[in-house]
């Protein structure tokens, strides 16, 4: 094995984290790795304290993900109704293609308030 091919593998097996942004009037809240049941409440529960904290302007950024299983696409259907019904503004930057397919095969991607950056 060379080198570099180690060196892919172990940024592939980089842990989990969440990175949140404060940009002006809004919040950009960005996983990093793989979103599924082991990791979905961690960014439900971020989201929720940044709300508690006055935000309510809200981009979930998922351009960072390596997989997202049906957990995460709850998540997000879950914030987006939550949002009409309560005021606030979130907006979903698009994932990766592996990623974006969740949302396809479900069927939500014109339901979404999708932006590609």
């Amino acid at each position: 094995m060379s080198v570099s091919a180690s060196s892919s593998l172990n940024t592939e097996l980089e842990p989990f984290r969440i990175e949140v942004h404060r940009e002006r009037a809004r919040v950009r809240v960005v996983p990093l790795g793989e979103v599924d049941i082991a990791t979905v409440g961690q960014i439900d529960e971020r989201l929720r304290e940044l709300q508690r904290t006055g935000h309510k302007r809200f981009v979930l950024d998922l351009r960072q993900l390596r997989y997202m299983d049906s957990s995460g696409l709850r998540l997000v259907l879950a914030w987006d109704a939550a949002a009409r019904q309560n005021g606030i503004s979130f907006m979903v930057i698009e994932g990766p293609p592996a990623v974006q397919r969740v949302f396809q095969l479900a069927g939500v991607l014109d339901q979404l308030p999708f932006r590609t950056s």
